[in-house]
């Protein structure tokens, strides 16, 4: 019996299917994804619906999915203060903390999902800068040291630092081990202010809320002494100077 002759391919489709899966082509539709997530935030204003018009209702099943509802808001740019806030306000401390990091953490699985998917292969051959390259390598080779720096500091916004580490080769374990345990402290001042809102003069509020405000004093303070180091001209390097060569001893003084 004859082996069945294969049939060419269609070299139209084949472009097309090539052009389709591109990193350029995965690129754009990262990009179109983001901007209609932004724009649905803008639209509708997710955060309202979680701070004010989440029905009263208590039990695992309402903090399951408040963060769900928190994870989604996260990929899509919704600040994650006023959700912390939320959660406190809606849920107490322990549980509105625990819908919190839960939440924190798969909006930072799904944004360095969509990174690492649709905008890697794209955006690595275009770090080619002192500092990205310096960046890049302090990710891909401690991953999980150099994100918990960056979750613990308050001022690096969340979104950047997942398409960041996206771009990157850090692992996925690293960085969501990272995030769930560096996010822990700023998360629970907030949280603890939203439970502890109705009452603002009580020992809580007052340590969460000075928490909040030493940690961003402390940031902005951090970012404006890297910012000076940065425009600092650096000295230049010394030039080395050449030893003298010693004269053999017939040429010597008499």
């Amino acid at each position: 019996m004859l082996a069945p002759v294969p049939r060419p391919t269609d070299p139209f489709a084949a472009r097309c299917s090539r052009a389709l899966l591109s990193p350029w082509s995965r690129l754009a539709l990262l990009a179109l994804v983001l901007l209609t997530a932004a724009t649905l935030v803008v639209l509708y204003e997710p955060q309202r619906l979680l701070a004010s018009g989440w029905p009263q209702t208590g039990g695992a099943g309402a903090v399951m999915l408040f963060g769900l509802a928190y994870g989604l808001c996260t990929a899509a740019f919704v600040p994650r203060p006023v959700l912390n806030l939320a959660a406190g306000a809606l849920f107490g401390s322990a549980y509105g903390l625990t819908a919190a990091v839960a939440g924190t953490v798969l909006g930072a699985g799904i944004s360095f999902t969509l990174g690492r998917t649709l905008g890697q292969d794209a955006l690595r051959p275009l770090l080619k800068g002192r500092w990205l390259l310096a960046a890049d390598g302090q990710l891909s080779r401690h991953g999980f040291r150099s994100m918990l720096a960056i979750r613990l500091f308050p001022g690096v916004p969340f979104a950047a630092a997942n398409y960041c580490a996206a771009v990157s080769r850090i692992g996925y374990v690293p960085f969501l081990l990272a995030t769930a345990i560096g996010t822990v402290p700023n998360t629970a001042a907030y949280v603890v202010a939203g439970a502890q809102a109705g009452e603002p003069g009580s020992p809580a509020f007052l340590i969460s809320a000075g928490f909040i405000v030493l940690s961003g004093l402390g940031a902005a303070v951090v970012a404006w002494r890297k910012r000076h180091a940065l425009r600092r001209p650096s000295a230049p390097a010394p030039v080395p100077v050449p030893a003298p060569v010693p004269l053999p001893a017939s040429q010597g003084a008499p």
